[in-house]
């Protein structure tokens, strides 16, 4: 019984172990049949292989990467409608959905994710210097320690391609533009006055220290549609959000002396500076020699404030700027024996408030003001001049980020502008003129990142004008393609408007505004501490105001029948990295341009407009000396005057220009300096321009007169001394 016990035992084990066998065989089959392979190949938009992409069914394990020829391959028991991921650094993401059965020999092109630092960027027409700005063409603040610019980083522009310099004026002309055809802009908001007041040939500077900015762009031409009221160009300024430390700042001059702090509460700073400048002194030591005598040499005091204020997700900064000048000079004139008194006093009041709020859905608003309070008396021939301008500008601006290939920026903004002249002759009459103008604009601007190697801005801006009743509508482009790792190309086409300058508003309103056409092609190589630019230019101008006298006055015939023309090419570089210590750039700058405006009796080109600028700017750090020593040479070809003793007009040219400046900074210690420069060392015999006698002598000729620098060379020593609690900063960026 036992045997057959047994026996049964082992048939029902072998029965088992059969049914087993055939369950797990059925089970397999069943598993392998339910599975379902998907593979492909990823490829890059020239059809090459991307190796090590990550593919994969989304919200499941199931996936595999990309071998050396682009192919993937993997399996998944998931059945139905999927969705399948390709993700690759340097990529943007890949989606495809649908039922797993048809995910097979796929073909898949990933398109290349924009990259902000390598990418294209959108540079015609513009100079940029900033920490933020991967195509800056200069350091943050490093123009104001070129040689021969004293601290204005306006003087220091002037050694870029698209500048000329007009020795006895000192603002900014632009590739053939007027010096009121460029506008000054601080965090976006309009500077009504952005120089000081000054008498004829003697050169003005700017009014803003260059500390308390982070970054300018400087646009040579096709600017932004949010910008406006500029034929030529902008200059872009943008104060410090943040100080990274609390200093004071002390300086002694051989012209004056000023004084700086900056104070910090958490997330709130202020940052003040005050200077006072007198050149009695100097005078007495260095008397000027050419066509002129100061009575009461120049003197002012200025300050400036900005204020802070950064939340979680906001930013709100108030700057302020005030200036009080005056002067009281003697200058030579060829049409009077004796010389010709001329009394200044300049008295200027400027606010600017700005806030800028970030939105978790990638929404930016932007709002602000400015207003401005400009006063200047002047007395000359014993005739008393009052001006005073009031002026404000509005702002609101939108900018809503879509993908990093697609924004859009859209605003409004009103300025306001009331000025009025009183003019008190020594007879006792008195003659009033003036305007009051409100211009409202609106902008629409996006730019189009097609890939890493292409991209589009497009944009329009539309004016009206109160003071002409005039509307205006300025389309604009640029395009830009990388061709290479390191360089671009840059095309920007625009129309440009601007209403006529206060001088001609106040006698005639009867007007309609000046206008522009900018052309550009541009160039632009950066590689390792290396850049190289290249950009010619077409400008057609159109609308410019004319008049029928020596100057504009009550009895003048104003039109707008002037036009003209200005053509160039540009051309920079820069390398700091071959030369250990030793940075410098390079410019230079063709210029073909005539125009018939003002009071010309035909199209010739202006004095203000040389043929041939040229630029050198070095600076040198000697570690054994603890200094940095810098030279600059600028050179100018003669400009066209006007010669009224032969048939031409403006048919002759004044000798060219050049001027070599010398600049040394000795660090005492690490936040210590002294610092000396010379302007124009060699004392090149300079002639700016021209002046003809109204009427002629016996023998029929305009005798004439050379008008030339007040001096040849300008001598500048000043300690500079920071207190800070690093103990290591110290003022040499901003000599």
């Amino acid at each position: 019984m036992t045997g057959l016990n047994g026996y049964l035992l082992l048939q029902f084990k072998r029965m088992v172990m059969k049914q087993l066998f055939l369950i797990l065989l059925v089970s397999v089959t069943w598993a392998s049949s339910a599975q379902t392979t998907i593979d492909g190949r990823v490829i890059d938009k020239k059809n090459g292989p991307v190796a090590g992409a990550n593919v994969y069914l989304e919200g499941t394990y199931d996936g595999g990467s990309t071998n050396a020829s682009g192919e993937f391959s993997f399996e998944t028991m998931e059945t139905g409608t999927q969705t399948l991921v390709v993700s690759m650094l340097g990529y943007e993401p890949h989606y495809e959905m649908g039922d797993v059965n048809f995910f097979s020999d796929l073909s898949i092109s990933l398109v290349e994710a924009i990259n902000s630092l390598t990418g294209v960027t959108l540079s015609a027409g513009t100079f940029e210097a900033g920490d933020n700005s991967k195509v800056s063409v200069l350091k943050p603040l490093d123009i104001v320690t070129t040689a021969g610019a004293v601290g204005d980083f306006v003087a220091a522009l002037q050694t870029l391609p698209g500048t000329s310099t007009i020795n006895e004026d000192g603002r900014l002309f632009v590739r053939g533009g007027a010096a009121g055809e460029t506008q000054v802009f601080i965090d976006g908001l309009r500077v009504f006055q952005p120089f000081n007041a000054t008498a004829n040939n003697i050169p003005t500077r700017g009014r803003f220290s260059p500390f308390l900015f982070k970054g300018i762009t400087f646009s040579t031409g096709g600017y932004s549609a949010e910008y406006g009221q500029a034929l030529s160009s902008v200059l872009l300024l943008n104060s410090t959000d943040v100080p990274d430390q609390e200093k004071t700042d002390l300086n002694i001059m051989s012209v004056g002396t000023g004084i700086g702090h900056t104070e910090i509460w958490g997330d709130q700073s202020l940052t003040f500076n005050t200077q006072y400048i007198n050149l009695t002194p100097y005078e007495a030591l260095i008397p000027s020699t050419q066509g002129i005598r100061w009575n009461s040499p120049f003197e002012s005091i200025s300050g400036e404030m900005v204020f802070r204020s950064k939340g979680e997700k906001s930013m709100f900064k108030l700057y302020t700027n005030f200036n009080h000048s005056n002067l009281d000079i003697d200058q030579e004139d060829i049409n009077f024996e004796d010389f010709v008194r001329f009394q200044l006093t300049n008295n200027n009041l400027y606010f600017n408030a700005s806030y800028k709020h970030f939105f978790e859905n990638e929404w930016t608003l932007t709002t602000g003001s400015s207003i401005s309070w400009d006063s200047n008396d002047i007395t000359v021939f014993d005739t008393d001049i009052d001006a005073h301008e009031t002026a404000a500008h509005f702002k609101l601006k939108f900018r809503k980020t879509f993908t990093n290939r697609f924004n859009i920026n859209f605003g409004a903004e009103l300025f306001d502008i009331d000025y009025q002249e009183t003019v008190n002759a020594p007879d006792e009459s008195q003659f009033e003129s003036g305007f009051d103008d409100r211009l409202f604009a609106g902008f629409v601007e996006s730019d189009v990142f097609f890939s890493n190697d292409l991209a589009i801005k497009v944009g329009a801006r539309l004016e009206n004008t109160t003071v002409l009743d005039d509307f205006t509508f300025s389309p604009r482009i640029s395009l830009a393609y990388k061709s290479s790792e390191k360089g671009q190309f840059s095309l920007a086409y625009g129309n440009f408007y601007q209403n006529p300058l206060n001088e001609i508003l106040r006698f005639e309103t009867n007007l309609i505004s000046e206008r522009t056409e900018h052309y550009i092609l541009n160039y632009q190589y950066l590689n390792n501490g290396k850049t190289f630019r290249a950009e010619a230019y077409y400008k057609d101008y159109d609308n410019l105001v004319k008049f029928d006298t020596e100057l504009p006055e009550f009895s003048s015939q104003f039109n707008n029948a002037g036009f003209g023309y200005a053509t160039g090419l540009d051309v920079f570089w820069r390398d700091n990295k071959s030369i250990g210590n030793l940075d410098y750039w390079v410019s230079y700058s063709f210029l073909d341009t005539e125009r018939d405006f003002r009071n010309f009796r035909e199209r010739a080109t202006p004095n203000f407009a040389p043929s041939h600028s040229f630029s050198l700017v070095t600076k040198y750090w000697v570690d054994k000396l603890k200094s940095q020593v810098g030279f600059s040479y600028q050179y100018g070809s003669g400009r066209p005057f006007d010669n009224p003793n032969t048939a031409g007009f403006f048919a002759e040219k004044t000798p060219a220009f050049h001027n070599l400046s010398f600049n040394w900074a000795y660090l005492i210690d690490q936040q210590k300096i002294l610092y000396f420069s010379v302007n124009n060392v060699l004392g090149f015999n300079n002639v700016n321009d021209f002046q003809y006698a109204n009427t002629p002598n016996m023998e029929g000729i305009f005798e004439r007169r050379a008008i030339r620098p007040a001096a040849d060379s300008f001598f500048f020593v000043g300690f500079f001394w920071t207190i800070s609690t690093d103990k290591k900063s110290n003022q040499l960026n901003n000599l």
